[in-house]
């Protein structure tokens, strides 16, 4: 069983020295935060077994050299393959259709825009989107439908076609 205060106490006597060490380490304050935070959230699973440990901050040290190693590798690994194939390709900038359809969706309420989201970006039938959400079908439909309907009110320049040719009516 954990004993939260026994971690507690280890955490507040610890944790600038392990912040110190993670900058010292990975270089960045932020990479360091995140280091630090996942050493202690592993830490903290294994609270059990890590408080017998006889020296519970040489292990947590060695699980931040060893998390900076893996970002570091996984960065290099990145680099390298940019290194061969460049940077990507430019995005354009969204339509000025697209900048208002999205700005319309964000005013539907959650529901309406999950169903919308899976008809549309996806092309689930009604049955598809009432199985995935876990709502009667009848319910989906109508999701739907107010969706669109708000969606016309919002939006009274842009028609259903429009919509359609963006992939997110």
């Amino acid at each position: 069983m954990r004993d939260a205060a026994s971690f507690d106490e280890f955490y507040r006597s610890t944790s600038r020295r392990m912040l110190r060490y993670g900058y010292a380490v990975a270089g960045d304050y932020t990479e360091a935060q995140d280091l630090v935070q996942e050493a202690f959230a592993r830490a903290w699973r294994q609270w059990g077994r890590l408080a017998g440990h006889p020296a519970p901050e040489a292990w947590l040290r060695l699980v931040v050299v060893r998390l900076a190693t893996d970002r570091w590798r996984r960065l290099h690994g990145w680099r390298a393959v940019l290194s061969r194939t460049g940077p990507p390709d430019d995005v354009p900038p969204p339509s000025e259709d697209g900048v208002l359809l999205v700005g319309a969706l964000r005013q539907l309420p959650a529901a309406q825009r999950q169903a919308l989201a899976l008809r549309y970006l996806f092309d689930m039938s009604v049955e598809d989107i009432a199985r995935e959400t876990g709502v009667p079908a009848g319910t989906v439909k109508s999701s739907l439908s107010r969706g669109r309907a708000r969606l016309a009110a919002l939006l009274p320049d842009l028609s259903t076609a429009e919509l359609e040719a963006n992939d997110v009516a």
